[in-house]
């Protein structure tokens, strides 16, 4: 992946984590930028233990453009759900600065009505990513008018320490060898900081060679014999890990024959071999 589509998919990724801090974790937060940029679209799906995910339309795009140019315009979209609830949350609001981590504090702020400072943005030297960042501090209801001022202060001094870039904050402190923790203890000085829940992010697919036979239960069975004929394997490809997953027919004939309930519905799946498996 470029610089270009790394950085929007980077800071997709970080909003998504500090959005979603606290949630269960079993519950999904998914962020999907949908644009007209050349980039294609970013979407970047978490859950309660900072496991994460997400991809970029277009990864190759060059460094010949912005992050703004390669985002375009289009709309912020997010969905929650847990496997409790009835029906997913959605929310949805303008792109409106194209740099992904402002246009979350706007739907933050208009579409769930949170008062927050956030800022996330990624260093690349070539196609390494360097160090990768953000903060996210939400004014709750009780909040002083002292304590605003304190905290806006506060802020001040962080970009400051930061440089000049204000694009970059925090990553030129990270690179420097400041912490998360370290970040925090600049913003909230003066405030009682005592850290709390500390969750390390990792990278997490959920792909399967069982999401993909589920996949062909859904769709018509005259269809999957037609792919069979003519390309004589059924082939998938991850867009989130890159993952191939190759069948060829006597394979997916035999797994086909051990389906068993709904596919469409977790609680209803079962699949003997599959669950051999796991075991």
């Amino acid at each position: 992946m470029n610089a270009v589509p790394g950085d929007a998919l980077g800071r997709a990724t970080l909003c998504a984590l500090m959005s979603s801090n606290g949630m269960q974790e079993e519950q999904i937060f998914q962020l999907t930028f949908k644009s007209d940029g050349p980039v294609r679209g970013c979407v970047a799906i978490v859950n309660g233990r900072g496991e994460a995910k997400g991809y970029v339309g277009n990864p190759s795009l060059g460094d010949d453009f912005t992050l703004q140019e390669a985002i375009g315009t289009g709309t912020v979209q997010v969905v929650k759900n847990h496997p409790d609830w009835p029906n997913p949350y959605n929310g949805i609001t303008q792109i409106r600065h194209s740099d992904i981590d402002r246009d979350v504090g706007i739907y933050l702020a208009e579409s769930e009505q949170r008062s927050c400072a956030l800022a996330a943005a990624t260093s690349f030297n070539g196609i390494l990513c360097t160090a990768a960042g953000g903060y996210l501090v939400e004014r709750l209801p009780d909040c002083s008018p002292d304590t605003m001022n304190h905290m806006e202060r506060n802020l001040a001094k962080l970009i400051e320490m930061n440089g000049e870039d204000g694009e970059s904050l925090p990553t030129n402190l990270m690179l420097e060898g400041k912490t998360p923790v370290d970040i925090a203890s600049v913003l909230l000085d003066g405030l009682g900081m005592e850290p709390l829940n500390q969750v390390k992010p990792s990278p997490k697919c959920q792909c399967s060679e069982e999401k993909l036979i589920r996949s062909l239960v859904l769709i018509p069975r005259e269809e999957v014999d037609t792919i069979l004929r003519e390309e004589g394997k059924v082939e998938a490809r991850c867009e989130f890990c890159g993952k191939v997953y190759i069948m060829g027919p006597e394979e997916v004939e035999k797994k086909l024959a051990q389906v068993k309930g709904d596919a469409s519905i977790d609680s209803e799946w079962e699949n003997e071999e599959f669950k051999k498996e796991e075991s």
